[in-house]
């Protein structure tokens, strides 16, 4: 008889991870459209403004998990959007800084604005948010650790 895909419990429990993740990024696509915004910009944003001076096309690529030529092309599309502004560094020539705009700080604002993430993750209690991050927090090293990529933390605060 043919094996069932969900009877393997590790298949199973990716699954269930993908459409959780799934069900709660459209919660956040839907927040997001009310300020014409996309939830790759607003990560970006987010971290830019972690990053603040530091911010380079680089530093971005790493924290938001993206192969830097792709980072750099979004840069270029919120660069035309007036979101940011990238700026050749002047004691290194090949270096790219990014500088979050005045509109790009007002769309960070939204961007922060998460009621729907808020609302759905109120269903735990402390305890089990503090579980459910210490098991995420030991997939994604295995998952880092099966790529072969060294020590890169999930957001910048989380250093």
């Amino acid at each position: 008889m043919k094996k069932h895909a969900l009877e393997d419990r590790d298949f199973a429990s990716w699954v269930f991870i993908a459409r959780t993740r799934d069900a709660i990024f459209r919660n956040r696509v839907k927040e997001l459209q009310k300020h014409n915004l996309s939830v790759r910009q607003a990560s970006v944003l987010i971290v830019l403004e972690e990053l603040d001076t530091k911010a380079t096309p680089a530093e971005v690529s790493k924290w938001v998990f993206r192969e830097p030529h792709s980072v750099s092309d979004f840069l270029k599309r919120m660069e035309r959007d007036g979101l940011i502004k990238r700026i050749k560094d002047l004691k290194r020539k090949n270096m790219i800084r990014i500088e979050v705009t005045d509109k790009g700080r007002e769309a960070v604002h939204n961007a922060k604005k998460i009621e729907p993430v808020h609302k759905i993750m109120a269903v735990l209690s402390n305890e089990e948010h503090r579980q459910l991050m210490a098991i995420m927090q030991k997939l994604w090293d295995k998952a880092l650790e099966e790529l072969r990529i060294e020590n890169r933390p999930i957001f910048p605060s989380s250093q």
